[in-house]
């Protein structure tokens, strides 16, 4: 029986040859690649995911234990197509126009990965126009904006109203976060949720979702 409590904790600790040698393993042992995800993967981050909110771990570890957790979901990846599992749900996420901080949107992108969910990554400097364009493709259910300057924080506010305009504002959840960024802003500008840290924000898309 695959030790996929030992998968986690590879993760946690970021050991990528490690995650991806267990990961080998429990595929051979005809361990299915749901509970290999599910078990092994995504209880890792979620406990990566912990610490970062408690400031026990910090960006770089984060991004150290995404790396392992990317190279053994890379291993189960082509399996859980075949066996046709859906993802939890699918987050357009990018850096608003104006803006080319990428940490904490890639960050982001890692933990809602982690936690099962199909990213579609705009990268930075993203226009409104280009969101609406990934909402009306209807491909995701969630748009998850990201500012790190108080001079790009309008273009969160542009973007919903884009939305808005293109008439596909009720078909997606907008989520937005960022340094400068709180949850006053987010009702003021009609966001439906905002998140302080990456592992809130995989929480916050839970319940949207829910």
């Amino acid at each position: 029986m695959a030790d996929l409590q030992a998968l986690a904790e590879t993760v946690i600790s970021g050991n990528k040859e490690e995650a991806e040698r267990l990961t080998r393993e429990a595929v051979a042992d005809g361990t299915d690649p749901v509970t290999i995800v599910n078990d092994g993967l995504i209880a890792g981050m979620s406990v990566v995911g912990e610490k970062f909110k408690n400031n026990e771990f910090y960006v770089p570890e984060v991004l150290i234990a995404a790396r392992a957790m990317h190279a053994a979901m890379d291993v189960v990846k082509p399996l859980l197509a075949e066996s046709g599992v859906e993802p939890r749900g699918t987050v357009a996420i990018g850096t608003v126009k104006g803006d080319l901080h990428d940490i904490g949107k890639n960050l982001v992108s890692m933990m809602l990965e982690g936690g099962g969910y199909e990213i579609i990554d705009l990268e930075v400097d993203v226009s409104p126009e280009k969101f609406v364009e990934v909402v009306n493709e209807g491909n995701a259910q969630v748009v998850a904006l990201s500012a790190l300057l108080t001079t790009t924080m309008p273009s969160m506010k542009d973007t919903i109203d884009a939305l808005e305009e293109a008439g596909v504002r009720d078909n997606v959840k907008v989520i937005i976060g960022g340094a400068p960024v709180t949850q006053n802003y987010a009702d003021e500008i009609g966001a439906d949720g905002y998140a302080p840290d990456a592992a809130s924000a995989v929480d916050k898309v839970g319940e949207l979702l829910a």
